[in-house]
């Protein structure tokens, strides 16, 4: 079974408008193939992650539910927050 969302941010892959150029990555997160985000400070990344989501018109407390998920995406999920 293909990955179904970015191990990065876990975002769903059917919900990413861009075009992807990774398997493992959506569109936000894998771009001119690299990581955008190279650091390994989930807060940062969660921070970012959901001002991103707010400035495109997420709402905000869902921007909360889906940057609380990203601690179990597998590129997050054996780092500590």
């Amino acid at each position: 079974m293909a990955n179904q969302m970015c191990e990065s941010c876990m975002m769903p892959f059917s919900k990413d408008p861009g075009v992807r150029e990774s398997d493992r990555y959506c569109s936000y997160c894998y771009k001119d193939g690299k990581l955008c985000y190279l650091g390994n400070d989930l807060k940062e990344f969660q921070r970012r992650a959901y001002e991103s989501m707010v400035s495109k018109g997420t709402n905000p407390l869902l921007a909360r539910l889906y940057t609380f998920l990203i601690r179990f995406a597998p590129r997050w999920k054996n780092r500590k927050p």
